[in-house]
């Protein structure tokens, strides 16, 4: 009978070298900079440049490529976060109930195991509240919830989005 082969430990994350630094700047502040652009901007040959943003992407440095939306521009402009604690044998379920619902953002189980960190989006104050009658009140898994809503944004997240 065979025994599975132990899979190998994870090694640890190696530094980047100062040009996949310097090419991975260039890809936040544009994804969809052209190999001809950012080859031009690091003094390397276009080759040189495709293959170092493939490499980057096979080791999972690059995860995707993608759009920063202003979510103004789509009439979301009630930005809450919100912070849930929640019984430890109902977080996952929880989490993934929440994280299906299109006002979440995006949502985070800390490091305690029985918070969620939360960022919702609404186009106004009672869509909101409509969110947390649905989800959030009546729920005896659901022990707190600290919930705070944005006034201005200062800095945002580099190269994440401006939700």
């Amino acid at each position: 009978m065979n025994s599975p082969t132990p899979s190998a430990a994870p090694s640890a994350p190696s530094a980047l070298s100062k040009l996949d630094s310097s090419l991975l700047n260039i890809l936040v502040k544009d994804g969809r900079a052209s190999f001809a652009d950012i080859a031009r901007q690091l003094g390397i040959s276009r080759a040189h440049a495709r293959a170092r943003v493939q490499a980057l992407q096979a080791s999972g440095v690059i995860e995707m490529f993608g759009a920063v939306i202003n979510p103004e521009k789509l009439g979301q402009v009630v930005s809450t976060f919100l912070d849930i604690q929640v019984a430890p044998m109902a977080l996952e379920t929880v989490a993934q109930e929440l994280a299906d619902c299109h006002e979440v953002v995006s949502l985070y189980i800390m490091s305690d195991l029985r918070s969620l960190h939360v960022h919702a989006l609404t186009d106004s104050v009672p869509s909101f509240e409509a969110f947390a009658r649905r989800h959030l009140f009546n729920r005896p898994e659901i022990l707190s919830v600290d919930c705070k809503t944005l006034l201005t944004r200062v800095k945002n997240r580099r190269g994440g989005a401006r939700l």
